[in-house]
């Protein structure tokens, strides 16, 4: 038996048991008494951390194994609050939530992957008692658009002092409209040692995705009045729906290798074990550390297809071939670390860690031109645009960047935790650079819980990838001398837990923001650009009953550079309680919704998001009823995304011409094994 009918009908017989369940008794309300939506126990007990960069030192990360909200894995929009996407689950998007956007890429084409490639961000390691072995498979739809998630995260400790663990992605969805398939398959490798002089910490990250790109539909009212255009007819399979381009695709794999060497110096003190037991314990005062982190990426955009089923061009310009394109970036970097790190809380008086670091990074780029290209006879040269006069760019490009830095951070203590470090570049691209960042907490006891209050701050002056400034492809040719872009934000945040309210709010400053406009072109804005973001998270709970909100109010002061939905909105409303001692259920319907905006595009041909100020998107809301639930080690959902399809206009695009899933039947479920 396959995999996928195997665990097919695994769900099928667990969920079956949950209906004859609900038949058979009534429930009890035996909801554990939190007071927000993350309160669930882990099912495991132990701990996980992740890395800062460039030293490797550890912060303080949780065990994934909630049932809450575990439905929303599988539906594309729903990545957060507001998400611009072309529609198909791994399929690229952009988060519209401003002050939530992760980092930016040197190797741009991975910035609208962000969500489903591993990165160093979101790798792992983990300490439990026992190996932990989670496997989830998550599935929907009908065989012409059916997708598959599978994933499976093992964690497993030698001893105290040594972990392993693995983890492995694969996905592959049809798409609902033509010409949309996404395959991707990740895994990756990590270990640790954590003796008492000798550290040492590692991972490796591989990653590999197709997608396919269809450019979009043909015609909005396809979606919004296809009687318009099919004679009266007023239903449309949605595969049938034709699209701008057939028979492209684009290619994103890479790898990265990061570890971590850390050799501590320090005394040894005597310890008091019980009233009649003393020992003598090893306490570290500094680690010397050594950390190497190696990146490799590739890109390929491949298109033999139609450029356009409605005749008009889809790409104004070609450069290097009339027949079809066949463009290669690639991406290497490998930078060597070290650093040291005076460690916190060794003596009484020393409340924080603090380190300094020196690293030097060697980057290089190569471009379409540097392979070979095909042999064009004179017709097909007359064909071709013609590139600028004295237009040139370097099909090989090597950067060599020399950055100091420091870290603080104290993260120990009831009342006051922060951490702030500042980056400082040297040499080549990189001179000038400054990146200086921070957060505070406080922690006050008030009403018998914790209040906590905090602030976080950055000041960056950074110099933009290369890539953005020299670029070469079949339809696209730039050349820019682009400046460094500065930013400086700085915002806090309140957290009240017994009223299970936490208010957020910022502001931003950008000065020369790089941006693509209308023509998929990037273009550096000279002046400021000011986002004001506030969010506020407010939960509600009566019995089983609960309704968790999250509310964003977010402007731009120059919606051409920075276009951002002003209002979005997360809404849960949903019966939690326990069935039968055991069963932990969660029933209900959560929407999403943000305001009508003059946003975003897709370029294909580059993976980027551009602006555009001709069609207004937005303004539909995204609602899905499901079952969620959670018997010992196992999690299981039902779930009837985009229930509300056609209740309150058919206008659901999140891109132009690229609308979002239609409603459909999904299911998954997530075992974690007794080893």
């Amino acid at each position: 038996m396959s995999i996928r009918k195997y665990m097919r009908a695994l769900t099928a017989l667990l969920l079956s048991g949950v209906v004859l369940f609900n038949a058979s008794a009534g429930i009890s309300d035996n909801t554990p008494s939190d007071k927000s939506r993350e309160d669930e126990k882990p099912l495991r007990e132990g701990s996980a951390w992740t890395l800062s960069f460039p030293l490797g030192l550890h912060q303080q990360s949780t065990i994934d194994t909630l049932s809450y909200n575990y439905q929303r894995i599988c539906i594309p929009a729903m990545v957060s609050d507001a998400y611009a996407t072309t529609g198909n689950l791994g399929a690229e998007g952009l988060n519209l939530i401003y002050f939530n956007r992760p980092a930016t890429e040197d190797f741009f084409f991975l910035n609208s992957l962000k969500h489903y490639v591993p990165s160093f961000d979101t790798q792992k390691f983990y300490n439990v008692y026992i190996p932990t072995s989670i496997l989830s498979y998550n599935f929907g739809g009908s065989s012409a658009n059916h997708q598959d998630l599978l994933t499976l995260d093992f964690a497993g400790n030698v001893n105290r002092n040594i972990g392993v663990g693995t983890s492995l992605s694969y996905l592959h969805s049809k798409g609902s409209y033509a010409d949309q398939a996404a395959k991707h398959f990740n895994y990756s490798l990590s270990a640790y040692y954590t003796g008492a002089r000798y550290e040492m910490q590692m991972f490796y990250n591989h990653y590999n995705s197709v997608n396919k790109e269809n450019g979009g539909i043909t015609n909005d009212l396809y979606i919004t009045d296809p009687a318009v255009l099919q004679g009266g007819v007023s239903q449309i399979e949605p595969k049938s729906i034709p699209v701008r381009l057939s028979n492209a695709h684009s290619r994103v794999n890479g790898q990265q290798l990061f570890m971590t060497h850390a050799y501590k110096v320090g005394f040894w003190r005597e310890e008091q074990v019980n009233d009649t037991l003393r020992r003598d314990v090893y306490v570290p005062v500094s680690k010397f550390i050594y950390s190497l982190d190696l990146k490799t990426a590739k890109h390929n955009f491949n298109h033999q297809g139609r450029s356009s089923t409605d005749g008009s061009p889809f790409w104004e310009n070609t450069y290097l071939t009339p027949n079809g394109s066949n463009d290669f970036t690639n991406y290497l970097s490998l930078t060597n670390s070290f650093g040291i790190y005076m460690i916190e809380g060794f003596r009484d008086w020393a409340k924080f860690g603090l380190s300094a670091f020196v690293s030097y990074s060697l980057d290089r780029f190569k471009q379409t031109t540097a392979y070979e290209l095909p042999v064009l006879d004179e017709t097909q040269l007359s064909q071709l645009t013609p590139l600028p006069d004295g237009f040139a760019i370097e099909p090989i490009h090597t950067q060599h960047k020399l950055r100091v830095g420091g870290r603080i951070e104290k993260t120990r203590g009831s009342i006051l935790r922060y951490n702030a470090q500042a980056l400082f570049g040297l040499s080549d691209d990189a001179a000038g650079d400054i990146d200086i960042n921070g957060n505070i907490d406080t922690h006050i006891p008030l009403f018998g819980d914790t209040v906590v209050i905090g602030g976080f701050g950055r000041f960056a002056n950074l110099a933009p990838s290369w890539l953005l400034k020299h670029y070469i492809s079949n339809h696209f040719a730039w050349n820019n001398n682009f400046g460094k872009t500065r930013t400086f934000r700085v915002g806090g945040h309140l957290l009240i837990p017994w009223t299970s309210t936490h208010f957020t709010a910022g502001v931003e400053n950008v000065q020369n923001q790089i941006y693509f406009d209308s023509s998929s072109l990037p273009r550096q804005h000279s002046g400021n650009v000011q986002i004001f973001s506030a969010t506020l998270n407010q939960n509600f709970r009566f019995g089983i009953w609960n309704w968790n909100n999250s509310i964003t109010f977010q402007t731009s002061s120059d919606n051409q550079v920075i276009p951002l939905p002003k209002l979005s909105v997360y809404s849960n409303m949903f019966l939690k309680f326990i069935a039968f001692k055991v069963l932990k259920l969660q029933i209900g319907i959560d929407c999403d919704y943000y305001t009508a905006y003059k946003g975003h595009d897709y370029q294909p041909a580059t993976m980027t998001f551009i602006n555009q100020q001709s069609t207004p998107v937005g303004n539909f809301a995204l609602c899905n009823a499901y079952i969620t639930a959670r018997l010992y080690r196992t999690r299981f959902y039902l779930l009837y995304s985009h229930v509300n399809q056609g209740w309150f206009g058919k206008n659901y695009f999140s891109l132009p011409h690229y609308p979002i899933n239609p409603r459909r039947f999904q299911l998954g479920i997530s075992i974690d094994f007794a080893d």
